[in-house]
Parts: structure tokens; C-alpha cells; sequence
């Protein structure tokens, strides 16, 4: 294994030994099959290729300051991956399959965890995806489930500081009552043409608006939003955003931290009342934003005047970073240590 500088990680994709897969087939799971091959064979008619049947997740696994490996709330990526199958009709993973996978692929490249007080952490992505070939628009007869890792950096190159964003209206993310609630992969193509111009233009991301009406605000193509003010967090409610788990925990860290929490349709004009706001998911936890600007009008909301973080915003961040890192009791059951590494 190469010498890695754990402290300057990008967030990527990083070779590591191997990975762990698992396939449906005649109507059952198989048993795990461990592979040291970065590649799969794939019929050319798979339902993945054609017909989008793809959904994954998003976690991490940590090195905390004992020295033990911990999972960050795995049954909630299960849970979600279920409903992602059920969408796309692909099979479910059962549950145990999908520990195990997990917690094999962290154990088999275990060198690749990075240590505790470097800010990185442990990427892990589950995949699912119909191998099984069809012509005709129709579910697959087989799947095949992976897990690979790769150590990771900071998902935004500012890490917790503050970025700047750019709220865009010519493209959705997804549909009304369509999968933008799934972790599928047609909604992240969908918000690719608008990322990209968005950083080209010297922005973090795109903030999408809601696909209906346009006028409150949805999510940025990799994270949920949410912002603070009065003592309050508020997150958007909306059936076009994917319910981030790293959201999840922050509302409740919110709560016992003696906030409300409102989950709403926030409108684009109140972004202007807020103290704070920022972005949220698995890879970046929380990306504070110190500037919203409107493509489109021009318009631009700032935050961060002192150039750092809001203070409940960095409480947050810290208190959910050292429960994943051990460093602060888990009364909440939300990590679980990898025995064995």
C-alpha cells in the first residue's frame, strides 16, 4: 500500500484490495464473493444500462480516538436502499446480507481506514443494480449487490467553511412524484449539466428549486439544505428530496440542544431571514454557506459575514463528528463498532 497523506484527501474514488459482492438469482440471494477486481462483467442488455435500474448508498466508517471503527447509523442506508429497490423494482437486500457485505469490505481493507484526527474517514458504497439482460421495458431477473470503500477527504474542497452557491431554475433535479426521494442514479445525471455550470462559475454547487412551482427551495444536487433563525431549524419538506440521514441526525441533535426543528417549504425570499444556512449529507456532514446567489435575478443572500461558520451550525458539526468518532457518548445508538479491526 502507497503512503497516503491522510490530512490532503480529495473526495474520490481511491483504490483499495477488494470489494464484496452478492447476486440474485432463480429467486435468491447467493452468498457473498469477495473480489480483488476494480471491474464487473456485465451483460450488454442489463436493465442498469438501460432502464436505470441502479440505486445506491452513501456512508462512512471512522477511527475514533480509542482506536476502534465505528459504522455511522448502517441500518438507516439499509432502510433506505430498501425503499430505493421498491421504487426501481428491484430485489431488496436483506438486511443481514447487507451488514455483512459492509462490515466484510471495511474488515478486508481495514489499511485503507484513515487515522483518528485527520478529517478523513472511511467512504463506503453499496450498489445495487439490475445485471440481469431485457429488451422491453420491464424489471431485470437478476441483480447483483457490491460494496466498495475508499478513504476520503472533505467533499467540498473549503471543507467546514463556508462556500458559496448558486440558485438555479432552468434545470430540476427531479420530477414531481417522480424518484428525487430515492437514491437512485437517474436523479444525480439529472443534476449534472447544472453542477457543473454552477462551478464553473465559481460556485460549490447548484441549489435546485422545487420542480412545480419554482418558487421554494428543494436541495443542492449532492445535500440537503437547511437553515437557522429564531431558535429554529428548518429543513424543506418536499416528496423530490432525498431524505439525507446526516439531516435526520441534526434535527434531533437540534432538539436536544433546545431548538425547534420545522420541517417546510422554504421560498426563495426567505432566504433573506435566515442566520445561517447550509448544506448537509454523508460525504460533506455539514457545508456551511456564506453565499446564495440567484442565477437568474441576480439576487444574493449573504451569510458568514466574519468569514467562519455560523455557531450553531460548528456545535452541530463537532457534536455529530465526535459521536462518530467515539469522542462524545452515542446515547442516541446511532454508531456501531466493527469488531475486529
Amino acid at each position: 500500500m502507497e503512503n497516503i497523506n491522510w490530512k490532503e484527501l480529495p473526495f474520490g474514488y481511491f483504490k483499495t484490495d477488494y470489494n464484496v459482492r452478492c447476486y440474485w438469482r432463480n429467486g435468491e440471494w447467493g452468498e457473498l464473493e469477495i473480489s480483488s477486481s476494480e471491474y464487473i462483467n456485465l451483460h450488454m442488455a442489463a436493465t442498469a444500462l438501460h432502464y436505470g435500474q441502479e440505486a445506491f448508498e452513501g456512508m462512512k466508517a471512522f477511527r475514533g480516538k480509542d482506536g476502534k471503527v465505528r459504522l455511522f447509523r448502517w441500518e438507516e442506508n439499509y432502510k433506505r436502499m430498501a425503499r430505493s429497490a421498491d421504487s426501481i423494482v428491484m430485489k431488496e437486500v436483506p438486511r443481514d446480507i447487507f451488514f455483512n457485505a459492509i462490515t466484510t469490505a471495511v474488515k478486508m481493507n481495514a489499511n485503507y481506514i484513515p487515522p483518528y484526527g485527520t478529517g478523513a474517514s472511511l467512504y463506503i458504497r453499496p450498489l445495487l443494480i439490475g445485471s440481469g439482460a431485457q429488451v422491453g421495458v420491464k424489471p431485470a431477473e437478476e441483480y447483483m449487490f457490491m460494496v466498495f470503500v475508499g478513504p476520503v477527504g472533505p467533499y467540498f474542497k473549503e471543507g467546514f467553511n463556508p462556500v458559496k452557491v448558486q440558485i438555479v431554475k432552468d434545470y430540476d433535479r427531479a420530477a414531481p412524484q417522480g424518484t428525487g426521494q430515492f437514491k437512485v442514479g437517474g436523479n444525480y445525471a439529472a443534476s449534472l449539466k447544472a453542477g457543473l455550470r454552477s462551478k464553473s462559475e465559481g460556485f460549490a454547487t447548484a441549489l435546485f428549486l422545487d420542480p412545480k412551482e419554482k418558487k421554494y427551495i428543494d436541495e443542492a444536487g449532492p445535500a440537503n439544505f437547511f437553515g437557522i433563525k429564531n431558535n429554529t431549524y428548518i429543513t424543506p419538506k418536499s416528496e423530490s428530496i432525498l431524505p439525507s440521514i446526516t439531516n435526520m441526525s441534526l434535527q434531533q441533535l437540534a432538539e436536544d440542544m433546545g431548538m425547534e426543528v420545522e420541517r417546510r417549504s422554504i421560498a426563495v425570499e426567505e432566504l433573506e431571514t435566515f442566520d445561517e444556512v447550509g448544506a448537509c449529507g454523508t460525504a460533506a456532514i455539514i457545508s456551511p454557506i456564506g453565499t446564495i446567489v440567484d442565477r437568474h435575478t441576480k439576487k444574493t443572500y449573504e451569510y458568514c459575514e466574519s468569514g467562519v461558520a455560523g455557531p450553531i451550525s460548528t456545535k452541530m458539526y463537532v457534536t455529530l463528528r465526535a459521536i462518530q468518532e467515539g469522542e462524545e457518548e452515542d446515547k442516541y445508538g446511532w454508531t456501531n463498532v466493527v469488531e475486529g479491526v
